[in-house]
């Protein structure tokens, strides 16, 4: 299937083939002839890589009328990192179209600057719900007028805090938009929000997770004892010397505390946790994106909106709790056809866990001995 076929315009196709995209992936292929040809509210279920700002993003853009100058629609994001990231993606599918313009506003930089930003035209903003709601008790976004609102990675949002923003924003847009919601999980904080604000006859996608797990990437798992886990984990990086990946703990304080060790190991790292402020992370995302550090150690939730391409690894050094956050880890690797390596250090109690990870995704774990 095309984008053509999906009911795209050549402006936007003429985009997407600059940036490399040919061919549209599940979401999109569901999503897209939805949603530009209906007004409709929409739950979409996918992983995070499997393409979702070009899902909602390509018939957003589409909405959009340009000769007039209003907010027309919101995307709210759970991170500064997403949001850029899904303000620059606009604005690379229309550089063959109307001057649509979207601005991120988002917290950690000063308030005052995206106010004066906000006062240019805009149609789309892009944001955090802290910081909307900050610009919405100072009276300087309106969006009143607003047709649609996207909730990207809602269940990530839920587990920032972001529940009370969420409602206010939602119910201060309550009339003729309609919400369109993404997400990798739906909790049952989630499913609040859905019979809340959600109309109970949107239209529901599920992108299995089956259809996702990149068949590029190797799965290897390594069974020892936990205090041999920094050694095993030494071990692995000497043989990836020179590439890039990121390892994986449960926790923040697992995460800095595995940074600690590496740093005393002398691996060049750096460290994302959902405590960090702004500045902190920026700084290391800047190191990495830059090739000047090439090894992250993060949470699941801090890990949430970076795009960072050519990652030849990840590694578990704890397993997740859930399987959408395995193949949403491993999917960070083996991306743009490269092949890339899933790395999970287990103790023995733990090979059940790979077991039902292996049925569930349809996948192979080979051991490393």
């Amino acid at each position: 299937m095309k984008f053509s076929d999906l009911g795209v315009s050549s402006g936007i196709r003429k985009g997407l083939q600059d940036m490399g995209i040919t061919t549209p992936t599940k979401i999109q292929e569901q999503a897209i002839p939805i949603l530009l040809g209906t007004q409709v509210d929409f739950v979409g279920k996918a992983q995070t890589g499997t393409g979702k700002t070009a899902a909602f993003g390509i018939p957003l853009l589409a909405q959009i009328d340009a000769t007039k100058n209003e907010v027309q629609a919101l995307i709210l994001a759970p991170t500064r990192e997403l949001g850029q990231q899904i303000a620059k993606q606009l604005f690379k599918y229309t550089k063959y179209t109307d001057k649509i313009f979207t601005e991120a506003v988002y917290g950690g930089e000063k308030i005052d600057r995206q106010i004066t930003r906000l006062k240019r035209p805009t149609h789309i903003i892009v944001a955090t719900p802290g910081r909307l709601i900050d610009l919405m008790e100072k009276n300087t976004v309106d969006i009143s007028k607003i047709k649609t609102v996207v909730l990207d990675e809602a269940d990530e949002m839920l587990s920032m805090g972001f529940k009370k923003q969420l409602t206010t924003i939602l119910s201060k847009t309550q009339g003729k938009r309609n919400i369109w919601l993404f997400s990798a999980t739906i909790p049952s904080s989630l499913d609040e929000i859905i019979n809340t604000y959600v109309n109970p006859k949107a239209i529901r996608v599920t992108i299995d997770r089956l259809d996702k797990v990149n068949k590029n990437i190797a799965h290897q798992f390594v069974v020892g004892d936990e205090a041999n886990k920094l050694d095993t984990l030494s071990y692995f990086l000497k043989s990836q010397k020179g590439n890039r990946g990121i390892v994986f703990t449960k926790t923040k304080v697992a995460a800095r505390l595995l940074s600690k060790q590496l740093l005393a190991k002398n691996y060049e790292v750096g460290v994302l946790e959902g405590d960090m402020n702004q500045k902190d992370r920026d700084k290391v995302m800047r190191a990495f994106k830059n090739k000047t550090v090439n090894l992250l150690v993060s949470t699941d939730v801090a890990a949430r909106g970076i795009d960072v391409q050519n990652l030849a690894f990840i590694v578990h050094y704890q397993l997740p709790d859930q399987i959408e956050y395995y193949t949403h880890r491993s999917g960070r690797t083996a991306r743009a056809g490269n092949t890339g390596i899933s790395l999970a250090l287990i103790v023995k109690q733990e090979l059940r866990v790979l077991r039902e990870l292996e049925k569930s995704l349809s996948i192979t774990f080979n051991q490393i001995r």
